[in-house]
């Protein structure tokens, strides 16, 4: 039986385009050529003259060969060079793979040869670990060296620098747009906190989506003025850098995240939004006074990685801060949920209001499926916010895959969901909250215990700053909970003292057996690195 909705002809270029954020900059920079794009110290750029340098990067590349399939890396912050590669790679057709800058060189030779990088543009002040991976890789790669103005250099590695390298290029360049949207756009690896990490890839359409995504979950307004505190090299930024750029916002750079460069930035640059793990919270709640600025403005944060700590949430809303609470993982291009503000919650206390905002909550718009179920039998857990489940995702923002990788992707989509790896429950209102990693569940006695409560309880104590809660081998009962924690600057508290709070909030079998005082690992991004905590646990 024929279609009576068909026109006759097929798509074409008339009717149909492959989305790609590479349109976010074309726009911007044709209908506000003149306003602010990027700060970046003492240095300020406009939406024609960011169009015109990325259209040079583009150039460049492609003069030197680089074009679809090519994988072009990333070893910088947050700095005017890695936001421009976010297009100019792009616009070539080729992959943009953003380095954690905080990786050991042999990761980093790994990755280049698993990635297959055809150009590195490298920060020179990582000139020391990228020669050591450079040395370890058995293939050519061209070096292009960042001389970024606001550090001090290390040595000169490659063939040319980068503003050098731009001036190579052709600023009237046209942009190689994706012949679909399925084409890949980036590669992210995973964090490697639980291992060897994994190359994400991602298409070009999710890119789109997400980044689209961002300003409704959000409820962005045109214009914003973005600081970057949230690295660019993880999850590509969670699409910020094509986000804000649709908007026709501008990107404050800021090559180092600390407390007073946050307050300083937000004061003389008038910053409406950031991003950042609950690690950056707690940075800014508990800066030194003589740190601290009182804020123009209410300021928005969006917030996701560990869940954050209720009391964290609200010593931020009390600074002045707007916290949104997300949640995503690398596969799903970051963020890909969101705790919707209901306006019934404007009635609550400060106090419950921060317990319903620290629940990770709702899909995105651009989302298509979100479940809590039993990852065996697939079966979604009923709402009643204690039965246990896997966190799933299905939809146009979730990876193509991990790259070499038919094993681990097929395992990650079994039963035609993304399985997270992330335990939670369904709350009667449909917004989920997670429990734990799968990984981090302690299991004493038979009994589960989630890390995620006790952490939150130990936050509630005046004197702790930060707190991680792993597994400990147990003779008797399996697994007993182990805290390591972090006092706030002159606090006096012993383990004791710890101990008699948690009893005062939490059953007895799920006190801490034993409690450390030491720093937290935490990998680039404000994760804490509990696979190094758990094997130190074992040696207590």
């Amino acid at each position: 039986m024929s279609n009576p909705f068909e026109t006759g002809l097929p798509r074409n270029p008339a009717n149909y385009t492959p989305l790609s954020p590479i349109t976010f900059l074309t726009r911007t920079a044709f209908v506000h050529p003149q306003r602010t794009s990027v700060i970046h110290g003492n240095r300020r750029w406009t939406w024609a003259e960011t169009y015109i340098r990325c259209c040079r990067l583009a150039s460049a590349l492609t003069k030197r060969g680089i074009g679809k399939g090519d994988t072009v890396s990333v070893m910088a912050p947050n700095i005017p060079a890695i936001f421009e590669a976010h297009f100019g790679v792009l616009m070539t057709g080729a992959v943009l793979n953003t380095l954690n800058i905080r990786l050991e060189t042999e990761t980093l030779a790994n990755i280049f040869e698993h990635a297959e990088t055809k150009v590195l543009l490298t920060d020179r002040e990582f000139s020391p670990q990228i020669k050591d991976a450079l040395a370890k890789v058995n293939q050519k790669i061209l070096v292009i060296d960042i001389d970024d103005p606001e550090t001090e250099s290390g040595d000169f590695l490659g063939e040319i620098e980068y503003e050098a390298f731009l001036a190579e290029g052709n600023p009237e360049f046209e942009a190689v747009l994706p012949e679909d949207d399925w084409q890949a756009v980036s590669l992210n690896y995973t964090s490697g906190t639980t291992g060897t990490p994994k190359g994400v890839v991602y298409h070009t359409r999710g890119a789109y989506l997400l980044a689209s995504g961002n300003v409704m979950a959000w409820e962005m307004p045109h214009r914003p003025v973005y600081l970057w505190t949230l690295p660019m090299f993880h999850c590509n930024g969670w699409c910020f850098p094509w986000t804000i750029t649709m908007l026709a916002g501008t990107h404050v750079c800021l090559r180092k995240v600390s407390a007073k460069n946050i307050y300083d930035s937000i004061a003389e640059h008038q910053v409406t939004h950031l991003c950042g793990a609950p690690i950056v919270m707690n940075m800014i709640c508990n800066a030194p006074v003589e740190e601290q600025q009182e804020l123009p403005h209410k300021v928005e944060i969006m917030t996701a990685a560990a869940p954050p700590p209720p009391t964290v949430i609200a010593q931020m809303e009390e600074a002045g801060f707007n916290v949104t609470h997300v949640y995503g993982l690398t596969e799903v291009y970051g963020p890909a949920v969101v705790c919707e503000w209901q306006q019934s919650w404007a009635e609550k206390d400060k106090n419950t209001q921060a317990q319903l905002k620290g629940r990770q909550g709702v899909r995105y718009h651009v989302l298509e499926g979100l479940m809590v179920a039993d990852p065996e039998t697939m079966k979604p857990v009923p709402a009643d916010a204690e039965t246990m489940g896997e966190v799933m995702m299905q939809g146009n923002i979730v990876m193509k895959g991990y790259l070499k990788n038919p094993e681990e992707t097929k395992k990650a989509f079994a039963g035609g969901w993304f399985h997270s790896g992330d335990l939670g429950v369904l709350h009667p209102d449909g917004y989920i909250e997670l429990k734990d990693r799968s990984k981090d569940i302690i299991i004493s006695g038979g009994e589960n215990i989630s890390s995620v409560e006790i952490e939150n309880v130990l936050y509630q104590h005046p004197e702790i700053l930060e707190a991680a809660v792993v597994a400990r081998p147990d003779e008797k009962w399996g697994e007993t909970p182990c805290a390591f924690v972090v006092l706030k600057p002159g606090a006096v508290v012993n383990e004791q003292q710890v101990l008699e709070f948690c009893r005062s909030k939490l059953a007895g079998y799920k006190i801490p057996k034993k409690i450390v005082f030491s720093e937290l690992p935490k990998t680039s991004t404000g994760k804490i690195r509990k696979s190094v905590l758990r094997e130190q646990a074992k040696k207590l």
